[in-house]
């Protein structure tokens, strides 16, 4: 079974105006660490290397990158970008999260 991911429209337009200023092969990687208030985090970063056990999730003329052990811990979530009074930021709605902390960055399983 395919381990599902969505990004939204909006996540897709304001990773491409990123992508628009780095080089040629750059995607969007999306990855959960170890730490955060919560016990993961996630973390975003432009990168140009990819691995074996990464996948690929293509969204028009962007890609967003996963490696298989933050995958799992993301099955179903949703990237998307978000502007409110309090700043502009990419959230991940995570349906395997038990609970968040307040700033939306770390979550428990």
């Amino acid at each position: 079974m395919e381990a599902a991911f969505n990004i939204t429209q909006n996540a897709a337009m304001h990773i491409s105006s990123i992508l628009e200023k780095e080089p040629n092969g750059s995607r969007f990687r999306i990855s959960v660490q170890g730490g955060g208030c919560s016990g993961f985090q996630y973390n975003f970063l432009i990168d140009d290397q990819i691995t074996a056990d990464d996948k690929i999730f293509p969204q028009g003329s962007i890609e967003v990158v996963m490696d298989f052990i933050s995958l799992g811990l993301l099955s179903g979530s949703q990237l998307d970008y978000v502007e409110d009074l309090t700043g502009a930021k990419f959230v991940i709605k995570n349906p395997n999260a038990a609970s968040a902390c307040g700033c939306g960055n770390s979550f428990s399983i």
